[in-house]
């Protein structure tokens, strides 16, 4: 078979290809994409007609996918998220049945972005839009071995009216990502509108700081927690984890600082304030003690780095009593912009993520840093069955 040099023709050939197994989009377009990719490089856009996806039925409204649209990226198709009625949200269903992880076919590839990693993953788009409530990037980016982040809340306008969301965007790594994330970043976006995101954060900012920087002046400044002080993380996750940042300290990408996280469980906090009670006299503690900790820790520019999830992709029955997003969602809480990055994998073959949070307002810095560690770990692998590009 003669390969065709169109990005959109290759994207949607594989697509056809492996998604009957995958089941990571609910929609696909292949006759706008192809139209919308000749128009791209008539026009001379900058992405030139690059594929992307988008998340979930009313993904291609986001800003971002806007933005891209703009930009010269061909939206190929909408990916998966939960369906209706789902009370656990890391999994996914696509049009032809349950969204699989593409690592292992017996365990969820995570969400609610689910489709969206998954696709990234293997190599069906470029990169894919998605949004973090509680993890909802991070969570499915860890599990399916592919970069992704969550932005500053507040940073791009959101319909989340709890104010716990925020946009962010999947790509097999962080130098991948960088190339997109400028068209929808860059000048700052636009600030959100008011009505769009009801409550930032104290000391958020409204748009990235600078320009984007260059590579970072090494070592690192970085505090390490396994556990934020208060989560149960499967043993086998932490030390992958670990073992990644004993990588990056003996290449000199890193410096450890000794400070200990000590957060407090935000569990009860997310909740009151995902059902409507913000000003919960309980939620507004954790949150006030979280919020001045984490000022102190990640001060000067420091980064926090974590696993991204405290356990491994469970199966589809669902997690059980294990709380997927215990790392994770104590940074929609603050705010903070957070990624997560390939760290290896557990000895069944499944994908460990590394969790790096910066301060509020650092997007671009922090996709600078995760350009840089990802620099010394490992590279990213193509799943099995899913080949190269």
């Amino acid at each position: 078979m003669t390969r065709t040099t169109s990005p959109v023709a290759r994207a949607l050939e594989r697509i056809e290809r492996l998604d009957p197994a995958l089941h990571a989009f609910i929609e696909v377009w292949p006759r706008e994409a192809l139209d919308r990719e000749r128009e791209a490089v008539a026009r001379g856009l900058p992405l030139g007609g690059r594929p992307f996806a988008v998340k979930g039925p009313t993904g291609i409204r986001s800003y971002a996918a806007r933005r891209l649209l703009a930009a010269g990226g061909v939206p190929v198709g909408a990916t998966s998220v939960p369906g209706p009625g789902t009370h656990w949200q890391t999994w996914g269903r696509g049009a032809g049945g349950r969204t699989v992880n593409p690592w292992r076919a017996d365990r969820t590839p995570g969400g609610s972005s689910a489709g969206a990693a998954v696709a990234v993953a293997a190599g069906m788009a470029d990169v894919a839009t998605g949004s973090d409530g509680a993890g909802s990037v991070r969570i499915p980016a860890a599990w399916c071995g592919v970069f992704g982040l969550k932005t500053t809340n507040g940073l791009l306008p959101s319909p989340d009216r709890s104010g716990l969301a925020s946009a962010g965007v999947l790509a097999r790594s962080a130098a991948e990502a960088e190339r997109w994330l400028r068209h929808v970043l860059e000048d700052g976006g636009e600030p959100a509108a008011p009505e769009s995101v009801p409550s930032r954060p104290a000391g958020a900012r409204p748009g990235p700081t600078g320009s984007w920087p260059g590579s970072p002046a090494l070592p690192l400044p970085v505090v390490y927690s396994d556990d934020l002080g208060f989560a149960a993380v499967d043993p086998e996750v932490a030390a992958v984890v670990r073992a990644a940042v004993d990588r990056l300290v003996a290449a000199g990408t890193v410096r450890l600082l000794e400070r200990g996280a000590g957060l407090l469980d935000p569990v009860d906090a997310w909740t009151a304030v995902r059902g409507g009670a913000p000003d919960d006299p309980a939620a507004v503690r954790v949150r006030r003690a979280n919020d001045e900790r984490l000022a102190a820790l990640l001060g000067g520019g420091v980064l926090l780095l974590t696993p991204a999830t405290p356990n491994r992709p469970h199966g589809h029955e669902g997690p059980g009593d294990l709380y997927s997003t215990a790392l994770t969602w104590a940074f929609n809480l603050s705010g903070h912009p957070a990624a997560s990055l390939p760290a290896g994998f557990t000895a069944d073959g499944c994908p460990v993520g590394l969790q790096v949070v910066a301060p509020h307002g650092a997007d671009l810095r922090l996709v600078a840093a995760a350009r840089t560690l990802e620099d010394a770990l490992p590279a990213a692998r193509r799943p099995p069955g899913a080949g190269e590009q």
